[in-house]
């Protein structure tokens, strides 16, 4: 699970102070012209969701991404994931076929995670030229919702991508994660056939194109 308590809280602090971010303003539909097409759905009915072709329409997208390694993954030095779908760890090349794990916002109600996107949705980064697939959580504790995994950041869906990293050194791969920080553009539901560089992220020095 995507958790990164102190990373994730220092990183929305310094954000928040050159522009206010806030739940309301989102659902204003603030963020210039960007829409959100985020579901709250309980992941009983993902498959449901799946099936229904609107949810499966190509749409070009912004987002607010960040990043998660082995290193700041709950429980700590671990790849373990609380949504699996393709994988059984974090992981994935970035292919159409193994896409890289992806966690999202939660909201938790009655003891119950509703995902800001359901497990099995896939996205492509252009920046990254990676497919990805949502299998895990971002944010934790009794209220997730009030985290900024949840918020997000001006308007934009926050995903927080794994990049691995066991093997490297810890500081090194939080400065790589931080290249990839930032608003980029997405498609949600692509098709397969956008270009592709596959590997780790981590491994391949969170190279950006």
């Amino acid at each position: 699970m995507a958790y990164k308590v102190t990373r994730l809280t220092l990183m929305f602090g310094a954000l928040l102070t050159a522009a206010a971010c806030s739940v309301k303003e989102r659902a204003s539909g603030g963020g210039d012209g960007v829409y959100s097409t985020r579901l709250e759905v309980d992941e009983r009915f993902a498959g449901e969701i799946g099936a229904n072709s609107r949810y499966l329409e190509e749409q070009n997208m912004n987002i607010f991404l960040t990043g998660y390694s082995y290193w700041d993954n709950t429980p700590r030095g671990s790849a373990q994931i609380a949504r699996p779908v393709i994988h059984r760890r974090a992981g994935g090349s970035g292919t159409y076929e193994n896409p890289v794990t992806l966690a999202v916002g939660h909201v938790k109600r009655n003891g119950r995670s509703y995902m800001d996107y359901p497990a099995g949705t896939r996205f492509y980064i252009r920046n990254l030229q990676r497919y990805a697939i949502v299998e895990d959580l971002c944010g934790d504790g009794p209220k997730p919702q009030s985290g900024p995994c949840h918020s997000g950041y001006q308007g934009h869906d926050w995903l927080d991508i794994y990049v691995g990293g066991k093997g490297i050194d810890e500081s090194w791969v939080d400065s790589c994660m931080n290249q990839i920080t930032g608003i980029q553009t997405v498609i949600l539901n692509p098709r397969p056939g956008y270009p592709v560089s596959p590997g780790e992220i981590a491994a391949s020095g969170c190279l950006t194109f």
